[in-house]
C-alpha cells in the first residue's frame, strides 16, 4: 500500500467530501431521470468509483443524450450522464466562488440571487436613473452574439480561466493540476461522440449550423445544457463586461449570458460604442455580433429584456411567455380527455404550473393567472388540487 503524506491525504478526504456534495446537488432536480436512479440505487459505490476514477486521472465524459427543445427558441440540447453532472457540480462548487469576486455587479446569469428576475429589475432602474425619473433623455442598446454558445473557442476559455486560477491557487481546495485537467477534460470533451439521438433527424431542420454541436468549428462550441457550460459562459464574457464599463465607460450595462444591455443619456455614444465593442469581440474573444439583433431606441418605446417589456412606470411579462404558459394548459386539457394522468404526471404539471405562476407573480398578473387557472385549465385538476398564496402555488391534495 503507497504511503500517503498528511498534505496528499487532506486532498483525498476533501475530494470525497466534495464529492458526496456535488451529489447531493446534481441530483436536487434529476432525482427522477433514467440516469439518476440507476445511480443512486448504488451511490455510495459509484461515488467511489468515480472517486477512483479522478484520483487516478482514468476519469472520461459519458455519453450524452442530445435532442432538440422548441421553447423558447428550438435549441440543441445536450443532456450529460448524471455521474458527468456529479463532476460538473464538484467542478462549479470549487471554482464559481473564485470567479464570482471577478464578475461585475451586473453580470446577471449563473449567480445566486442574480437571475432574470433581479436583471429585469436592474435594467428597470438603469432607465429610471439614466432618465432622471423619465424627466431626461436616455436611450438603449441591445446587442446580441452570434451563435454564442457554438462559438466560444476552447483554447481562449481555458487559458482564461487558467489565468484566474492561477492568481487565486491559495483558496482552490484541490492541487491546481488536478482542477485544471478535469477542467480541460470538460471543455475540449465532444458532446457529439457516440451521442444518443433522441428524436427524429427532421426536429434538426431550420436549426442554424451556428446553432449546433454537430457542425461547429473545430475546438469550438459547449453543449447548451450543463451547469459548466452556463458558467464557462459567463466568464467567458466577464472580459468584455469590464471592457465597457471601464475603457467605454458605460455606467449603465448588464449581461445575461450574451444578451447585452446599454443604457446612456446620449445616442450617438450608444452608436459608436457598436463597433468598438465589436471590433473587441472579434480580437479578443473570436465572438461575431449578431448583426441583424441591435436594438437602440429610446426609452420610451420600451424593450424587451429577459421574458419581460419595460416601459416607463410598468414592467409586463412578455406575451411569449403567457403564450407557452397557455400551450402547456391547453396540452394537458387535451391528455386529461383520453386519459387521467398518474400521480407522476401530475406531480410533473404541477411543478409545470408552479414555475409559470411563480414567474407571473413578480409582475402584475393576478387577472392572467385568474383567467388562465379559472376559465381554461380543465376543472378536473380542482378535484385533486387547490392554489395558495394569491394564486402564486397549486398544491395537489
Amino acid at each position: 500500500m503507497k504511503q500517503l503524506s498528511l498534505f496528499q491525504m487532506e486532498e483525498d478526504e476533501n475530494l470525497l467530501q466534495g464529492l458526496f456534495q456535488a451529489y447531493f446537488d446534481a441530483r436536487k432536480n434529476k432525482r427522477n431521470t433514467l440516469n439518476a436512479l440507476a445511480f443512486e440505487k448504488s451511490f455510495e459505490e459509484n461515488i467511489f468509483q468515480l472517486y477512483e476514477e479522478l484520483l487516478s486521472g482514468r476519469y472520461l465524459p459519458s455519453r450524452s443524450i442530445c435532442f432538440i427543445v422548441k421553447h423558447p427558441v428550438k435549441r440543441e440540447i445536450f443532456a450529460a450522464h448524471f455521474r458527468d453532472r456529479v463532476v460538473h457540480h464538484l467542478i462549479f462548487n470549487n471554482i464559481a466562488p473564485l470567479f464570482d469576486g471577478t464578475f461585475i455587479h451586473d453580470s446577471y446569469s449563473c449567480r445566486v440571487g442574480k437571475g432574470t428576475h433581479y436583471g429585469i429589475k436592474r435594467v428597470d432602474h438603469f432607465i429610471r436613473s439614466c432618465s432622471q425619473n423619465y424627466s431626461k433623455e436616455a436611450f438603449i442598446l441591445k446587442l446580441d452574439i452570434q451563435g454564442y454558445f457554438m462559438a466560444i473557442n476552447h483554447k481562449i476559455l481555458f487559458e482564461i480561466i487558467k489565468k484566474t486560477l492561477l492568481l487565486k491557487k491559495k483558496r482552490i481546495e484541490f492541487i491546481l493540476p488536478f482542477v485544471l485537467d478535469l477542467i480541460k477534460k470538460t471543455i475540449i470533451n465532444d458532446s457529439t461522440k457516440n451521442c444518443i439521438v433522441k428524436g427524429k433527424r427532421s426536429n434538426w431542420e431550420g436549426l442554424p449550423k451556428d446553432k449546433s454541436l454537430f457542425t461547429v468549428k473545430k475546438g469550438c462550441g459547449l453543449p447548451i445544457g450543463n451547469l459548466t457550460s452556463q458558467l464557462f459562459g459567463n466568464i467567458y464574457l466577464n472580459a468584455l463586461d469590464h471592457f465597457i464599463k471601464r475603457d467605454l465607460n458605460i455606467k449603465y450595462y448588464g449581461r445575461y449570458v450574451d444578451d447585452i444591455i446599454l443604457v446612456h443619456s446620449d445616442k450617438s455614444c450608444l452608436k459608436n460604442s457598436i463597433p468598438v465593442i465589436r471590433k473587441f469581440l472579434k480580437t479578443n474573444l473570436n465572438l461575431r455580433l449578431h448583426e441583424k439583433k441591435i436594438y437602440l431606441q429610446h426609452y420610451s418605446k420600451g424593450v424587451k429584456w429577459l421574458g419581460a417589456v419595460i416601459k416607463p412606470h410598468r414592467i409586463y411579462i412578455a406575451n411569449r411567455t403567457k403564450g407557452r404558459f397557455f400551450e402547456k394548459i391547453e396540452l394537458q386539457n387535451k391528455r386529461i380527455r383520453s386519459q387521467k394522468p398518474s400521480w407522476e404526471e401530475r406531480e410533473k404539471f404541477r411543478e409545470i404550473m408552479n414555475a409559470y405562476l411563480g414567474i407571473l407573480s413578480h409582475y402584475k398578473t393576478y387577472k392572467i393567472r385568474q383567467t388562465f387557472l379559472f376559465n381554461h385549465l380543465s376543472v378536473w385538476w380542482w378535484n385533486i388540487a387547490y392554489v395558495e398564496g394569491g394564486l402564486q402555488k397549486m398544491v395537489l391534495k
